[in-house]
């Protein structure tokens, strides 16, 4: 997993609620397991029409939007199935910040195990923001600081310490299980000295 510091970008606007994960990446592009090619199948429905060509006056088609980094969402961002495939393919398409005034709690955690930053603001200052994805003016987020920077303002962010020290490393659930492989052993060790049978084929 990338490591997540800073980040500038010119934000995309979606002001939309209740966007779920079928929305996200629909059910037809569910079979594979691999967290790479997703990103062309992004907001699929959204995006393309019955004849599979990018509908123009959609956000993420239009040029600069289509190599945003940030997204700025409505409220309830990522409801509907726990599916992981939705920040698959937000992040094969680039997006490696999304912002929204609240979103559903799995796709919330989701976020972090696979290198993307979801941040809470209240609605004032997401309209604040979404000014300068208007104008075409980029954003900056700055992660260890926790603070969002737009023109002259800048907004602090919370964060959970654990998952804001994951995405600063780089650590997913598999490498923070590898930082335990001592321990791991250790426990192994003992165990099949005090139960040695556990280990007989």
């Amino acid at each position: 997993m990338q490591k997540f510091n800073t980040l500038k970008s010119i934000p995309a606007y979606l002001p939309i609620v209740n966007i779920d994960t079928d929305m996200i990446i629909p059910k037809q592009f569910l079979k594979t397991i691999k967290r790479t090619g997703l990103g062309k199948n992004l907001f699929f429905e959204m995006r393309y029409d019955d004849q599979g060509k990018e509908i123009e006056n959609f956000i993420l088609n239009k040029d600069p939007f289509n190599k945003s980094k940030i997204l700025i969402a409505g409220k309830n961002f990522g409801c509907g199935s726990s599916r992981e495939h939705a920040p698959w393919a937000l992040l094969d398409f680039g997006i490696t910040c999304v912002i929204s005034s609240s979103y559903a709690d799995i796709f919330y955690s989701n976020c972090f195990k696979n290198g993307i930053l979801p941040i809470i603001l209240d609605e004032e200052k997401i309209k604040e923001i979404s000014e300068y994805a208007i104008r075409k003016e980029e954003i900056s987020v700055d992660l260890n600081e926790q603070v969002i920077v737009y023109g002259n303002n800048e907004i602090k962010f919370e964060i959970d310490p654990f998952k804001k020290k994951c995405l600063l490393e780089g650590l997913d659930d598999i490498a923070l299980s590898l930082k335990k492989v001592d321990k791991i052993k250790t426990f192994e060790n003992s165990l099949k000295t005090k139960k040695p049978w556990i280990f007989n084929d």
